[in-house]
């Protein structure tokens, strides 16, 4: 018999029922969701959350790239100048290559 899988807990309300495993703000991310397109205009509730779980795998891995860039720099504090390296060197955040140059530039 197949058993539930690490995730299937997350779309059923989780942890706690109501607030489920992720830690950033749901009411958040369903404003920014309606305000990327006048189309959008209903959320299902499993939405936000899959998109919460997504964020966090998200920063959680630009924050280990950019903590190895630190120590390479033999520093035990993040700066953004790690971050920018982080992201010009690691191909799949290519996407924000412009985003991160223009404001260490600034």
């Amino acid at each position: 018999m197949r058993q539930p899988g690490v995730y299937s807990g997350m779309l059923s309300g989780g942890m706690s029922g109501k607030t489920g495993p992720h830690s950033l703000p749901l009411a958040r991310i369903k404003k920014i969701m309606k305000k990327s397109g006048d189309d959008v205009k209903m959320i299902s509730g499993e939405a936000p959350i899959l998109f919460s779980k997504a964020c966090e795998l998200f920063i959680e891995e630009i924050t280990v790239r950019s903590w190895k860039k630190a120590l390479e720099g033999k520093r035990r504090t993040l700066h953004k100048e790690d971050v920018a390296c982080a992201v010009i060197e690691t191909d799949i955040f290519d996407f924000l290559v412009g985003t991160v140059f223009s404001k260490t530039i600034s």
